[in-house]
């Protein structure tokens, strides 16, 4: 679904294509909204126009029978409960409704997350797109739902008021009333444009000023430790704070504005109610003036509800904005139109002519390599040599700006991604684990591997006996990025998990730094059994680490000494 416009548009025009999120619950939406109509017609007409009607039929006879008065009076409970049942009915339904347009967003934009470019992460924090993900996405559902429920259900009691009075003033003669609600909605329509653009302007920074405070949350968390051990608790409690008043600063702005237009409606209400009330005495028509009062009090209420969901639409619009940032940002590694179909990989990968900037800084400059199948590759030098930038590019997080990375002769970018990845595993210096089970950690290299084949990966990576000696065993919850684990014990997780994946090309990117000299030792053995018709690109400083290298090329400054 594409949500780009070609020219910047306001108001519902705005949420045109986030409307068709509510497809898959339309049915479930429409009831709603006829719910709603039905409460709508209940609230604006009906009540007005039974009180015209069962009233005089009561005060007319002095004395009426109590079977009389009791029949007229059952009128008022009936409608009321059709009122109560079809608002409930919308208020459920429509929330229903709500969360499953959430679900569609949230979806949407982490999918899109998911495929786009480690570039775009390395200029956006984690913190702010996790507050585009949860609370721009909450907005916009909030907007698409029950804004768009008020939008059918407030004119529906509206023009049911406006009917009412029509009636009344055709019955008695005399458009008195209509004529002063008339004059009084132009007057009602000019604080709702003024204070827009303003609550437009407003939300738009406390949207923005919500992604900086979740960025850092997710920023003092992740570095805890660090915090700790400089004694920063002070310094960031003064950095977060002083970033709650800012946003509490702009978020009362927001809400001062939507203050103000409520009030002010109900002003001018209350005015044109106390000229119909005098309007009334003067004329005495009580009867009738009763049920006039309650259509303009039917009338003025959708009224004052159209201010607050002409503010929330300017609201809305700001999360829209923000949601569209990552579901229209360019894709900088796009999924061919006609892939290549690797079939079998035998694992030749060649560097032609390879440059790579990252921004404006160029970090790869003409690289030539080649890479034979089952070569053992080890790139050394100083750190920022590119050696990490070499190994990115073979499975397309980044893609070149000129020359081509070719896989068995195919360039990669002719490849899908997933094909390519398919073919290629990586280990990292930085190991991440997922908060689930060792078992299932390692099953990421391999969903459909059966439990045996995990514990053999382990076994291959000398993973398996200290696993054992855990309380639960392959059962064991790791925590959030493996917290629960030494370094060395994540990093031989992670190797069983691309071991387990199996894939003809294995980048290890100082996949046996957190190891002893024991364990690294039995790793770079397990090395010369598994690499056995692979591929391997190896990055590290150690002599250790590569002493198993068929070849070494050493990296200085982007460029092959």
């Amino acid at each position: 679904m594409n949500f780009s416009v070609d020219k910047p548009v306001e108001g519902l025009r705005r949420y045109a294509p986030y409307f068709r999120l509510l497809r898959p619950v339309r049915k479930q939406f429409l009831f709603g909204i006829f719910a709603g109509i039905l409460y709508g017609l209940a609230s604006g007409f009906g009540l007005p126009f039974l009180i015209a009607k069962v009233l005089p039929k009561i005060s007319a006879d002095p004395r009426p029978s109590v079977w009389v008065v009791a029949a007229y009076v059952s009128i008022f409970p009936l409608a009321m409960l059709v009122r109560a049942i079809s608002g409930f009915i919308n208020t459920y339904l429509i929330s229903y409704c709500g969360m499953q347009v959430l679900i569609q967003i949230q979806r949407k934009v982490l999918d899109r997350l998911q495929r786009l470019p480690l570039s775009f992460f390395s200029q956006n924090t984690v913190g702010d797109l996790m507050a585009r993900v949860q609370g721009d996405a909450a907005v916009l559902k909030q907007i698409l739902t029950t804004v768009a429920n008020d939008l059918v259900k407030q004119p529906v009691t509206l023009l049911g008021a406006i009917g009412a009075l029509v009636y009344l003033a055709i019955q008695n003669k005399d458009a008195t009333f209509l004529i002063l609600f008339a004059s009084t909605v132009p007057i009602i329509l000019f604080p709702l444009q003024y204070f827009g653009r303003r609550i437009l302007k407003r939300a738009r920074q406390v949207q923005a000023q919500s992604g900086d405070i979740s960025k850092l949350v997710s920023e003092n968390l992740n570095a805890v430790r660090e915090v700790r051990a400089f004694n920063l608790q002070d310094s960031e409690g003064v950095r977060f704070h002083a970033a709650l008043n800012n946003f509490a600063h702009l978020s009362m702005k927001v809400v001062k504005y939507n203050s103000i237009v409520r009030p002010m409606i109900e002003v001018i209400g209350v005015f044109c109610v106390s000229g119909a009330v005098v309007y009334m005495l003067d004329k005495e028509i009580m009867t009738t003036a009763i049920a006039m009062l309650g259509a303009l009090y039917m009338a003025y209420d959708p009224i004052k509800k159209f201010g607050a969901i002409h503010n929330s639409l300017k609201r809305g619009e700001a999360a829209i904005e923000r949601v569209e940032y990552v579901l229209n940002a360019e894709n900088a590694v796009p999924e061919p139109e006609k892939p290549v179909v690797l079939g079998h990989v035998n694992g030749y990968v060649e560097f032609s002519g390879v440059s790579f900037k990252y921004q404006d800084e160029w970090v790869l400059k003409d690289i030539n390599l080649k890479v034979e199948t089952g070569q053992i590759v080890a790139l050394v030098g100083p750190s920022g040599a590119g050696k990490t930038t070499i190994a990115d590019l073979i499975p397309r997080f980044y893609d070149v700006q000129e020359g081509t990375v070719k896989i068995d002769g195919h360039d990669v970018r002719s490849i899908s991604k997933k094909e390519l990845r398919n073919a290629i595993s990586v280990v990292s210096q930085d190991t991440f684990l997922f908060n689930e089970t060792i078992l299932d950690n390692i099953r990421k290299g391999n969903e459909d591997a059966t439990d045996e084949q995990v514990f053999m990966a382990a076994k291959h990576a000398f993973a398996h006996d200290f696993i054992l000696e855990m309380d639960d065993g392959y059962q064991t919850i790791v925590g959030e990025r493996g917290t629960r684990l030494s370094g060395g014990q994540k990093q031989r997780i992670a190797i069983a998990r691309a071991f387990l994946k199996n894939a003809p090309i294995l980048i290890l990117d100082e996949a046996t730094s957190a190891l002893d000299s024991e364990s690294e030792e039995k790793i770079q053995q397990a090395l010369g059994e598994l690499v056995s018709g692979k591929t391997v690109f190896m990055i590290a400083h150690r002599f250790a680490s590569i002493k198993i290298a068929d070849l070494i090329v050493v990296m200085e400054n982007g460029v092959l000494r």
